[in-house]
This record gives C-alpha cells, sequence and structure tokens, in this order.
C-alpha cells in the first residue's frame, strides 16, 4: 500500500435504493476496519442521507446501530406524516425534524468530510448539485421519490429524488477531486417478478396500488438504465453491486436492514484486493508525475 504520504484522495458514490441503501452502511464498516480513508463523499436518495450523515462524524457503527434502531416498524411509523395525496403520499416535515435532531443545524460547510447530494429540479428539468447550506434541507430534497414524498420548493427550484437523473453519482464524486472513486450501486433487480404492493398500509383501494405499482416499476427501469450509462461515462476504478435479493425493495425492505448492510459488508470484502490496487497504481502514478516535475 501506499504511504499516507502519497495516498490518493478516495471518493464514496453511493447510489439510491430506498431501504436497498442500507448497504452502503457495510461497505464503510469495511472501509473503516480496513484503515482505508474516505476523503469526499457524494450520494443520492439513501446514498445521499447515508453520506452526509457520515460525513457529519458518525462512524459505520453508529449508522448501524441507528439503522436497526430506525427501521422497526414502531420507529419508522412517526416519520409519516400523510400530505392528502398532494404532490405525494408523505409530506416529509416529520422526516426533517429527524435529520434536524441528528445533525441540528448542520450546513455543508460544518461537516467534517467534503459530501454533496444530487437532486432534480422539475421546473428546468435538470440535475442540481446540492453542496452547500442546510444539510438537511439537501437530504430531504435528494429522498424526496417521486409520489412518495412530496417535492422541496426552494429557490425557485421545485425538486425531487435526484435518482430520477442520476442515481449513483460517480461524476459528481469525481468532479469532487477523487482519485479513486468507488461506486456502490444498490438498485440491481427489484421485486422478484412480481409488482410490490405500493401504498400498502396506506387506505387505497388494491387497484390503485396496483397502478402505482406499475408507474414505479417503470420508473425503476428508466433509472437503472439512467445509472449504467452514466457509470460507463464516469468509470469508477471499482463498482461495487451489492448481492441483495430482489424482493428485498426500496420501500418495504427497511425490515431485512441487518441483512442489507450484511450485504454491503460481503460486497466490499470481496473488492479489497482492486481498491488496494487503485490506490497503489494511482499512488504511483503521482509519485512518477512529482519526480518527473523536479527533474533536471
Amino acid at each position: 500500500m501506499a504511504s499516507m504520504a502519497d495516498w490518493p484522495r478516495v471518493g464514496l458514490a453511493l447510489g439510491g435504493g430506498g431501504a436497498r441503501g442500507l448497504a452502503h452502511i457495510g461497505v464503510l464498516k469495511v472501509l473503516e476496519a480496513e484503515g482505508i480513508p474516505v476523503d469526499l463523499l457524494a450520494g443520492t436518495s439513501m446514498g445521499g442521507l447515508i453520506a452526509c450523515l457520515y460525513a457529519s462524524g458518525l462512524t459505520a457503527a453508529e449508522l448501524e446501530e441507528e439503522a436497526l434502531c430506525m427501521t422497526s416498524r414502531r420507529m419508522l411509523f412517526p416519520l409519516t406524516d400523510a400530505s392528502l395525496l398532494r404532490r405525494g403520499l408523505f409530506k416529509g416535515q416529520h422526516v426533517v425534524d429527524y435529520l434536524e435532531e441528528r445533525l441540528g443545524c448542520c450546513t455543508f460547510d460544518d461537516l467534517q468530510t467534503p459530501a454533496a447530494v444530487v437532486a432534480v429540479d422539475l421546473y428546468r428539468h435538470s440535475e442540481v448539485v446540492l453542496s452547500s447550506g442546510p444539510v438537511a434541507t439537501a437530504v430531504r430534497a435528494t429522498i424526496a421519490v417521486p409520489g412518495v414524498f412530496t417535492p422541496v420548493e426552494t429557490e425557485g427550484q421545485l425538486l425531487v429524488d435526484g435518482g430520477v437523473l442520476n442515481n449513483v453519482p460517480a461524476d459528481v464524486a469525481r468532479r469532487m477531486g477523487a482519485d479513486v472513486l468507488i461506486a456502490v450501486n444498490v438498485h440491481g433487480a427489484i421485486g422478484g417478478g412480481s409488482f410490490p404492493q405500493y401504498g400498502q398500509g396506506i387506505l387505497l383501494p388494491a387497484p390503485i396500488r396496483e397502478t402505482l405499482g406499475i408507474l414505479y416499476e417503470s420508473l425503476q427501469i428508466m433509472i437503472e438504465e439512467i445509472a449504467r450509462q452514466k457509470l460507463r461515462e464516469a468509470a469508477p476504478e471499482v463498482l461495487l453491486t451489492p448481492d441483495i435479493p430482489p424482493d428485498i425493495t426500496p420501500l418495504r425492505g427497511f425490515s431485512h436492514a441487518r441483512e442489507v448492510i450484511a450485504a454491503g459488508e460481503v460486497a466490499a470484502r470481496s473488492a479489497l484486493g482492486q481498491i488496494r490496487d487503485a490506490v497503489s497504481t494511482i499512488a504511483q502514478e503521482e509519485r512518477r508525475r512529482g519526480q518527473a516535475s523536479i527533474a533536471p
């Protein structure tokens, strides 16, 4: 391995995927255990939430403890606040309150590690990278899954989940200065061959839930295809795709938190050799360039 003086900047791009995004915690656990520092993070949706909590100073173990606590039905229910189907099923204010309890009035400048999250502006049909201002507001925007949470209206923008255009923001992490880029795509094959019961537990007739499920699955297909194209362009040194069962869906997989986190650990451990090789290779290139620049 390279010495710390020569260590390239390691960046993480953490993808969206609802409950499946808890696998990011397992990845962070392995990187911490192996002494591989994370110098910057970019995230979308659940990946953005975890990126910001980690950048604020929480350890992977603390994130895991929080996830296992919060993903119980008893703890998740208070985060829901029905919007009477105006722009989404939930208003999301309880989520903001929860984030502010954990992060206070933290801004991106206050984070211990540089971080950014991705949202999409419905007014301008464009991707928006959020890396300044209140962290809680930015996270609320990046998790605003269309139809689930109401959009965030701010500064002339109407923001929804960044996964609509960039579900694994590897390009964002690269622009932030990542020399070694580790991208984590937790989306994968979802549904297990059947449509999820979208909105189950909410007083909606079954035909409406089925219709919403078809619309939601169609959105997931588009998100995954766009993500594949953008990952090819960003060319991360390491791409992790945790092996999460397809029946663990973004909306109804929170009861499987422990299993999803473990899948992230397995994926990261299997790629440790690749990660170390990427760090060493780029460190050697940096040293060669440095030596060339001072050669007579």
